[in-house]
């Protein structure tokens, strides 16, 4: 304390001189329009500036729980339009709610994301107690992700697309006709498109959506689109086609969890058939 006392005594006079500065500087102000004016507008805008980096940064600080909200958010209303909407080609008949396919939206964010391995999985934050399930499918604003294989109380875990061992039912969109999408473990912004027929009138940029035809994702979900189309050379009556995969999975954060609320119905049924449903 005495050495404080000191270093303020022997700057005494800078301190002092200081307070006067401050002193006639507020006189000035206070005393005259013009200078008062000008001081007060400069010092508005100071504020203002620090104000605002201050308001930035606790808005940066929060924008993780801001987009997780909006996700839910936007899941919610998702499955809202399930209900609102048809295709514009089509003819809307009204269906008993037996034959309707009910879909349910839920947002989750990605915790952990893999891409260097030929079985690549993601991690979700929302697990059991959130209402998730295995079996249900995942996608984000640009397309499909992959299928959740397991869940904990907290936590699931699922298949990305860019995993070898799972299989996306799709159709192409120009043609309508049905296909399958698998990754082979190479690049990962492309896939394979497998049983595509030889007399299907296909080329680079059409389009590659869910078909539908599964109990996993609804139809119209965005894949990918087609790049190459060439002959299979092993199998002559199948084309070899490449699509570029809509989703950019190293930027994966935020994605949509969908179910099928009639799933365990199908899958018994496809049991008992002693079907099997491969996607």
């Amino acid at each position: 304390m005495l050495r404080i006392l000191q270093f303020l005594y022997r700057l005494r006079a800078f301190l002092l001189f200081i307070l006067l500065e401050v002193i006639a500087i507020w006189m000035v102000v206070t005393n005259n329009s013009p200078q008062g004016a000008a001081f007060f507008n400069s010092s508005n805008a100071v504020i203002g500036s620090v104000l605002k980096k201050q308001a930035d940064l606790v808005q940066f600080f929060s924008l993780a729980e801001a987009n997780e909200s909006l996700t839910e958010e936007n899941a919610e209303i998702r499955s809202k339009l399930t209900f609102l909407t048809y295709p514009a080609d089509s003819l809307y008949l009204p269906l008993d709610s037996a034959l309707e396919m009910t879909y349910e939206f839920r947002g989750a964010r990605v915790i952990a994301n893999s891409l260097r391995f030929a079985q690549n999985y993601l991690t979700l934050n929302k697990g059991k107690k959130h209402g998730v399930k295995p079996g249900m499918g995942v996608f984000n604003p640009d397309g499909v992700v992959g299928r959740v294989k397991s869940v904990s109380e907290n936590y699931s875990v699922a298949f990305s697309l860019l995993n070898t061992g799972l299989l996306i039912s799709a159709k192409i969109k120009s043609t309508n006709d049905l296909v399958s999408v698998q990754w082979d473990g190479k690049n990962s912004l492309e896939a394979n498109l497998l049983y595509v027929p030889r007399h299907i009138l296909t080329q680079p940029g059409d389009t590659v959506i869910t078909s539908g035809f599964n109990a996993v994702f609804p139809e119209g979900i965005p894949i990918g689109v087609i790049n190459e189309v060439n002959p299979d050379t092993d199998n002559p009556n199948y084309l070899k086609i490449r699509i570029k995969l809509s989703t950019d999975f190293s930027k994966v954060s935020y994605v949509y969890l969908v179910e099928n609320t009639q799933f365990e119905e199908l899958d018994s049924l496809y049991q008992q058939s002693e079907i099997s449903n491969e996607y």
